[in-house]
């Protein structure tokens, strides 16, 4: 039993030991950081950083305030009316272009019945 409670105290030691160079590493780790935070290129950068995002937030606000989302709008808007305004003109187009097809072929058509009836004709002239 004496061995027992020979390693408790050891393992104790141990674990002892451990938990202090883990502290010690947290230590400097965080020295290490408050190290960099006031070195001149973390400032630099970090005002760096700081300018960037006031420069995008400034643009983004250009652009809320001239308006482009109206614009678009209404570049939209005026698209789509020349679009339906096109697209009547064309039919109306196809509709002018299919009329004068019809009379085309109408008069296509009593051509043919008028050369047929005047072969007939002859025809029939020619057999008497």
């Amino acid at each position: 039993m004496e061995e027992n409670t020979t390693h408790e105290p050891e393992k104790e030691r141990l674990g002892d030991k451990v938990k202090k160079l883990i502290d010690k590493a947290e230590d400097f780790v965080d020295d290490k950081v408050e190290d960099i935070k006031q070195s001149e290129a973390f400032k630099r950068a970090k005002e760096t950083y700081e300018k960037a995002e006031d420069y995008v937030e400034e643009k983004i606000e250009d652009i809320k305030q001239s308006g482009v989302k109206e614009k678009l709008e209404a570049f939209a808007d005026k698209v789509e009316d020349k679009t339906e305004d096109t697209v009547a003109k064309m039919k109306e187009i196809s509709k002018k272009a299919a009329e004068k097809t019809a009379e085309k072929l109408e008069d296509i058509a009593e051509n043919l019945k008028k050369k047929a009836a005047d072969l007939n004709e002859d025809e029939k002239t020619d057999k008497v």
